[in-house]
């Protein structure tokens, strides 16, 4: 396998350019603060062939949808993230001719993103017969002003005569999707200043066939330079830009700061208080120094740090995985805004739209809840109970009652054009119901549950008491035509896992309103009526099962098919995605990801080892893995059972797959929400850890080619932190009140 950085414990870092991995190279140099984010693009221009992409939080396109068969019930509009502004914009010119790295000839290069303080670097040499020019770009996005990108430049001649130097920050405007159409552009230009040390641009994003939302950005630019040769050039409609140019003596070097406050309507209602707002803010930045800038920014990063490092011994690329992985997590999501939510790319791409998906309740989760305060979390869960209107649409545009809440959605309502996944994968209305049980049992916080989550709780059982029907032949009750989280069948009947869910959620629900206050009772409006019918469908849920293997049988039918392992399909036709018909896909036995198996490790104490073990062993070997998602879930399990050379493989799957791209298709971006995986792997895996009435447990074992590993773990006000190495489980409470853990079945009291 090729790997384009060097393996480091705290970098991503490679010495070597390759335009032919320069797209692997822009997703993996991602950066974000959870406000905005963007891709490793090259600031000062590039020729050849990249994605260029910034994109801002909640920033996004309604664009309509178009299928050639219309269905009633389609989402009126699918959601596009929109590629922002370029404020990052830096040509460079030496001797009047612009730096392209595309056709230069180069040296000393190195591309360096240091995870523990969430800096960009990048250097190089240009060598133009006797001019020799070193360049060295550096970048962050603030998290102690998340409205602020800051750029250094450094310049210095390492040749023998002069060179003329020019260095032009602007902003642009005058950019587009990767994915639209005919060249279309998403901003319009309503205002530009500029002047010797600033510039400014306002844009919106261009009218839509739905009138809203549109969305307006501000962004002005501070520069702080000794280059005293200065050319204030005049706005076009599209960029604003300046030029400072100077004269290089042989070892001299010029240095210029970018600074770039970045605005939006999410904040501000007016494009008056939104340029008041960016012009405060830029005056506020312009007063501090870059080192002061960055030092507030690295300190944020190591307090993240110290809550949620993972430390791994014995296994470079193990440690520089999961780095990697919390890394993009935080720089995507740190809970700030309860407004959104994560993406499955982030900031790093435009695929999938840029909006949120079940994978936030079922992966993000449990992660968020073991290294962050609980208030991360709750505004997870609060982002889906502000968009209960929305849920209720979903639901009605079915003809039925309660809340679906949306595949995939920037607004609450559902906005993905495809039939089998948006209306059939419904198995999502289960795993948001799972996330607030998953919060509660791990906080031991009821305030949510027995108020928002009451209410979205209630509405999700009324649409699974209309979406199930009676089969009057069997005497039980089922769900026909959907397709579970193996999106590689489609239109199935009896989906184990959303059957099992529907029925969880029905039975959860019940307990739940057991324990409403009479006042939340009567606003939820839950008739006894109501209540008998959910109890009758938790009674009577068909689950299929097949007593001769002993497994949950995935759907009506699955076994009917050839059934025949992966190892059976031939090397040169893997991933079988991007090699065979949907067709044969759709026919085949093979799974993408987890679908029983995602419901036995959701539920992973409900089950024997017996039933743990049969079902392992009969769906793991069929499973192609070519979702993102499913190593992780694998790995616990294989984990859970004993098979800890499996659960190893599967947590370097997870834990670099972006890194070693392993389902060759990083070029357009990361997996952001699997960036969960690693985590989930390390510590519910390989440490076994379980929350069971209120306490932890874990069963821990070391794998062979580790020396040691050590987390550290939130949980109900205590930071714990947990080591595992050659002499066995180690415990340390490095803040809050003691507590009793379980140990493989033995109390331990961590002081």
């Amino acid at each position: 396998m090729k790997r384009i950085f060097e393996v480091q414990p705290w970098n991503v870092i490679t010495h070597t350019f390759d335009p032919k991995d320069k797209r692997l190279q822009e997703s993996m140099t991602s950066i974000g603060n959870g406000y905005m984010g963007m891709r490793g693009d090259f600031e000062e221009g590039y020729s050849g062939d990249s994605l260029q992409g910034i994109y801002l939080g909640g920033v996004w396109y309604p664009d309509k949808t178009r299928v050639g068969w219309w269905k009633n019930g389609y989402p009126k509009y699918f959601g596009k993230v929109v590629n922002a502004v370029n404020f990052i914009k830096l040509p460079v010119e030496l001797n009047g001719e612009a730096v392209d790295l595309a056709k230069d000839t180069i040296s000393d290069f190195t591309l360096d993103l240091d995870l523990h303080r969430s800096v960009l670097t990048r250097s190089f040499t240009v060598e133009r017969g006797d001019v020799r020019v070193a360049l060295k770009f550096e970048r962050f996005l603030s998290v102690s002003q998340q409205e602020l990108s800051a750029q250094k430049v450094t310049v210095k001649n390492l040749g023998a005569t002069a060179v003329d130097i020019t260095l032009k920050p602007s902003i642009d405007a005058d950019v587009m999707n990767e994915e639209a159409n005919y060249d279309e552009r998403f901003w319009d230009v309503l205002a530009t200043d500029q002047r010797a040390d600033r510039g400014s641009i306002v844009a919106k994003t261009t009218p839509n066939p739905f009138g809203t939302p549109r969305f307006t950005s501000g962004m002005e630019m501070r520069v702080v330079t000794a280059l005293n040769n200065v050319a204030v050039t005049q706005p076009n409609d599209k960029e604003v830009m300046t030029a400072y140019t100077g004269s290089l003596v042989p070892n001299a070097s010029a240095e210029l700061e970018k600074r770039v406050i970045v605005v939006t309507s999410r904040d501000y209602d007016s494009q008056e208080k939104l340029t008041q707002a960016m012009h405060d803010l830029s005056d506020k930045v312009a007063g501090e120094s870059y080192a002061d800038l960055l030092a507030a920014h690295t300190k944020i990063w190591a307090d993240r740090w110290e809550k949620s490092d993972v430390e791994i011994s014995g296994d470079d690329a193990s440690q520089q995985g999961i780095r990697f992985n919390l890394f993009q997590l935080f720089s995507t999501y740190y809970g700030e805004d309860s407004r959104l939510n994560i993406g499955p790319k982030g900031f790093t791409g435009e695929k999938y739209g840029g909006a949120t998906y079940w994978d936030t309740e079922a992966f993000a989760v449990p992660v968020y809840l073991g290294i962050t305060n609980p208030e991360v979390t709750r505004n997870l869960l609060m982002y889906r109970y502000k968009q209960l209107d929305g849920a209720y649409i979903n639901a009605q545009e079915q003809g039925l009652k309660g809340a679906l809440f949306p595949m995939v959605t920037f607004d609450g309502i559902e906005c993905h054009n495809e039939w089998e996944i948006t209306f059939e994968e419904i198995h999502r209305n289960g795993d948001i119901a799972f996330a607030i049980y998953n919060y509660t049992r791990y906080t031991g916080d009821t305030s949510y549950v027995l108020h928002e989550g009451a209410k979205v709780l209630s509405e999700i059982s009324r649409f699974w008491a209309d979406r199930v029907h009676f089969s009057k032949r069997n005497g039980q009750y089922m769900i026909h035509g959907v397709t579970g989280a193996d999106e590689y069948e489609n239109n199935v009947d009896n989906n184990w896992d959303t059957n099992l869910l529907a029925q969880w959620t029905l039975k959860y629900t019940l307990e739940v309103l057991d324990q409403v206050d009479a006042a939340t009772a009567k606003k939820l409006n839950v008739s006894a009526a109501e209540k008998k019918q959910w109890q009758d469908i938790v009674d009577r849920m068909y689950l299929p099962y097949d007593k001769d293997l002993n497994i949950f049988v995935q759907h009506d039918g699955f076994l009917d098919k050839d059934i025949e392992p992966v190892s059976a399909i031939p090397a040169d036709q893997r991933p079988i995605n991007q090699h065979w018909s949907w067709d044969k896909i759709l026919r085949s036995p093979y799974i993408k990801q987890g679908d029983v198996l995602q419901g036995v490790w959701d539920f992973i104490d409900d089950f024997t080892p017996e039933q743990k073990k049969a079902n392992f062993d009969f769906y793991e070997p069929l499973t192609v893995h070519e979702s993102s998602l499913s190593p992780a879930i694998h790995a616990v399990l294989a984990a859970d059972l004993g098979y800890e050379d499996k659960a190893v493989e599967l947590y370097e799957r997870t834990a670099r797959l972006d890194l070693d791209n392993y389902n060759n298709d990083t070029t357009d971006g990361l997996h952001i929400t699997a960036m969960t995986g690693g985590w989930i792997a390390v510590v519910q895996g390989f440490a076994g850890m379980r929350v069971r009435d209120g306490q932890l447990h874990y069963a821990p074992f070391l794998p062979k080619n580790w020396t040691s590993y050590s987390f550290r773990q939130v949980f109900r006000g205590r930071l714990v932190e947990v080591t595992v190495d050659g002499q066995g489980a180690h415990f340390k409470l490095l803040s809050g009140e003691p507590l009793t853990i379980d140990v493989a079945g033995k109390s331990v009291e961590v002081k």
